[in-house]
């Protein structure tokens, strides 16, 4: 048991120090040319295509808690007693 307590210090103790800014690598953006290009406007390009469901969702939640909020109470009851008033047609 303590020897995985003291595993689990070292790789903490090694994560750190990998995080600190001595340990980091800067990246070369002049080298980088097209593929830099291509990479950005494809991500781009995914998280904006993700605005669109999250809009659709957003919007439909919206509209519900508008509709359930603003309904009127008599416009909910008159429909009830429709519903159940009418008679159905079975065709045997």
């Amino acid at each position: 048991m303590l020897k995985k307590i003291i595993w689990i210090g070292v790789l903490g103790v090694l994560i750190t120090l990998m995080a600190t800014p001595a340990f980091a690598r800067t990246a070369q953006l002049k080298d980088a040319g097209v593929t830099l290009w291509v990479f950005l406007v494809i991500g781009a390009t995914i998280i904006l295509l993700q605005l669109i469901p999250a809009g659709i969702l957003f919007f439909s939640f919206v509209s519900t808690a508008a509709t359930t909020v603003y309904r009127k109470p008599g416009r909910v009851e008159e429909i009830a007693a429709s519903a159940v008033t009418q008679s159905a047609i079975v065709k045997r």
